[in-house]
């Protein structure tokens, strides 16, 4: 193996470069798929981990060995050569194990160097033997022998360059999502690959019995074109299959978030985010079917779910045109048509709806008569859709609505002044009976992925009139003086939650408190907040308080006064919807809060725009600058959170649906209890 027999002559070969250079990107771009498909495996998919990981180990694996043996096309000696098929084919396999055990070593998340070593070394191991087999399938009239120096030599850069492959996939994981660092990381492993081939390649001495007399431009190559065409074949179709695989997982993805899979309708979701982006010249109508608690506990709920499939299907047939339906909850649709259209037309197609639910419904072996009722409010003038929103629920809220299949016109007359008069009255019932409660939504580090805190959000239960959304009871509260009252109601119900969290043990850390406009300012706060500090026994850094920018600006100099005694007794102080309203930046930096909320307008388009992502990104490096803890709000899809955690230069924690909608007591309890376990 290492000794040239004596009287032998040794053949001198040559370097195609063109070839060369073609192995080298094939190695290079071998690295890039491998690492686009690794990028999966750290992602939510509708395919396992596991698929993701052995597309990434063949890409891998099979860019390795093309490199090789498209390396081996470029050497030319003055003989003719060949390549046995069966260990060529057999050669592949160390290559693609290797690179299975590298990536399933580096996916792990196991940061000791121990496993990294163990694991380098088998994968140098294998990459070498992937080589030194490939180079046992030649076939020609020479022998050959090694060099022993630099045949150890490839062997250890082989080691080494596996071990800065682990490196780069675990250590730098997290920075993969940036185009040059990949392009970067790439050519790197592209050029640790080939140097441990050509190390091996200047290993070899070529020898023959005979002396061979031939010029250099009589050198024979290996006809390597199938085995090229092969090696260009699959790699291609591995590219595909992750291409098409992900484009999959995207469809499937945004069809789970933005679609109801009983209906197949857009949902909620998708309805809040049309609500936030548009403006409303036509109509809106909300759809209600009333009593489905009936039909469920009397005929359980794949009762239930045929009913609302057939309503929806109705809908969906008889819907005004250039209309879109959603399913917004359990037993209400809307049905939105944006764009100029006869009122008169709308209000038959939906008085066609109902006169269908008027009928009997045969459903299973029962036959059920569906009660009804639709509300629809419209508008010439580019409304705001959450205005006309409110107006529907309104008019279905109001008192005179009964469910006889009725379409009813939002009235402001009637409507509006008779729920908020009922709302302003009630609200004093509503502490004492607890029909007002609190919900939380975790804070999560993007970068530890631990919970930082929580955010307690008010709801309303009202025996009438059920859940009624914030978006309507917040602003009557506000415009008829009741507030801050509500809030002094809120801050005695988190104190005396987190008494309990605290004397159970329940991990929860912090949880936030939003305060209304002006009250920021008021010594009636203080002292609800020392009261209650006091009473439960709570430390102050247990609660955060939320201000608003827009309660900020319009009090400043109260404001930043306010901030700094709440600072100096230890309530950290967070400035939430940050972007939507401060009109300058030097109150930023004279205002002694903690951290910084950005608002979910920042990331809605996020990453699909490059000019939202470069302002989010402007925003969070700013927020860094001024040393203020970063929370981003809205998160809710898989893409927005892996920008985040990939992209941005910060170590944001993020608030969404996409770790979890807001929670009533019994649930984040169980929520926190169950993540803490996981984590640990």
């Amino acid at each position: 193996m290492f000794n040239i027999p004596e009287n032998m002559h040794q053949l001198d070969g040559d370097y195609s470069i063109p070839v060369v250079i073609l192995s080298v990107v094939i190695a290079c771009c071998a690295s890039y798929a491998s690492i686009s498909m690794n990028q999966r495996i750290q992602q939510n998919s509708f395919f396992k981990k596991s698929f993701w990981l052995l597309l990434a180990s063949l890409a891998m694996g099979l860019g390795i060995w093309s490199m090789h043996f498209i390396g081996m096309s470029a050497f030319m000696l003055p003989i003719p050569m060949e390549y046995d098929l069966l260990l060529t084919i057999i050669s592949v396999f160390p290559a693609i194990a290797a690179s299975y055990l590298a990536f399933f070593i580096a996916n792990r998340g196991n940061h000791t160097n121990f496993p990294y070593a163990i694991a380098g070394l088998f994968m140098g191991i294998g990459i070498s033997s992937m080589h030194y087999i490939g180079m046992t399938a030649m076939k020609m009239e020479a022998s050959y022998s090694y060099k022993p120096l630099l045949f150890f030599a490839s062997i250890i850069i082989a080691i080494l360059a596996s071990n800065a492959a682990l490196f780069i996939f675990s250590a730098l994981q997290k920075y993969m999502g940036n185009l040059l660092i990949k392009a970067v990381t790439s050519l790197v492993m592209g050029l640790a690959i080939t140097s441990m081939h050509y190390t091996g390649m200047a290993a070899v001495v070529f020898y023959v019995e005979e002396p061979i007399h031939t010029s250099m431009d009589h050198l024979h190559g290996m006809d390597m074109s199938l085995l090229i065409t092969f090696v260009t074949l699959g790699i291609s179709i591995l590219l595909i299959i992750s291409g098409l695989t992900s484009l999959l997982d995207r469809y499937v993805d945004y069809r789970l978030t933005y679609y109801d899979s009983l209906t197949l309708l857009q949902n909620q979701r998708q309805f809040e985010k049309d609500m936030d982006k548009k403006t409303l010249s036509g109509s809106l109508a909300i759809l209600h079917i009333h009593n489905m608690e009936k039909w469920i506990s009397g005929e359980g709920y794949s009762f239930g779910d045929e009913l609302i499939k057939v309503v929806g299907e109705t809908i969906q047939r008889l819907k005004p045109n250039s209309s879109v339906v959603y399913r917004i909850e359990g037993n209400r649709f809307a049905i939105l048509v944006n764009e100029d259209h006869s009122y008169e037309e709308m209000k038959l197609s939906l008085e066609r709806i109902l006169s269908v639910f008027k009928m009997p419904f045969t459903i299973g072996n029962a036959s059920i008569n569906i009660e009804s009722v639709c509300s629809v409010s419209t508008s010439q003038d580019n409304q705001d859709i959450k205005q006309s929103f409110a107006n529907c629920m309104a008019v279905l809220r109001h008192q005179s609505v009964t469910y006889k299949h009725e379409v009813i016109e939002y009235d402001a007359s009637v409507h509006t002044y008779s729920l908020e008069r009922q709302l302003v009255n009630d609200v004093q019932q509503a502490m004492e009976k607890n029909e007002l409660f609190l919900v939380y939504q975790p804070k999560v580090c993007t970068k530890t992925m631990q919970v930082t805190g929580l955010e307690a959000l008010l709801r309303w239960n009202h025996p009438q009139h059920g859940l009624i959304s914030p978006g309507v009871f917040i602003p009557v509260f506000e415009s008829n003086g009741k507030i801050f009252e509500v809030t002094d109601w809120v801050i005695e119900a988190v104190c005396k939650q987190i008494s309990k969290w605290v004397l159970d043990d329940t991990p929860f850390v912090q949880v936030a408190i939003n305060i209304p406009g002006a009250y920021i300012t008021s010594l009636k706060l203080q002292d609800a907040i020392e009261r209650n500090l006091n009473k439960y026994k709570l430390a102050p850094n247990l609660i955060e308080l939320e201000i608003t920018e827009t309660s900020v600006i319009n009090d400043i100099e109260n404001a930043i006064n306010a901030v700094h005694k709440f600072s100096s007794f230890g309530i950290p102080v967070a400035l939430d919807d940050f972007g939507t309203g401060l009109s300058s930046l030097s109150y930023l930096r004279r205002i002694p809060i903690s951290t910084i909320k950005i608002d979910k307008t920042f990331v809605d388009y996020v990453p699909e725009s490059k000019k939202d992502s470069d302002v989010l990104n402007a925003i969070i490096t700013l927020c860094s600058s001024l040393h203020l803890n970063i929370v981003i709000e809205g998160i809710e899809t898989t893409e927005q959170f892996s920008y985040i955690k990939s992209d941005v230069a910060a170590d944001p924690a993020v608030q969404g649906y996409f770790f979890s909608k807001p929670l009533t007591v019994t649930e984040i309890t169980d929520w926190l209890r169950e993540r803490t376990h996981i984590t640990t």
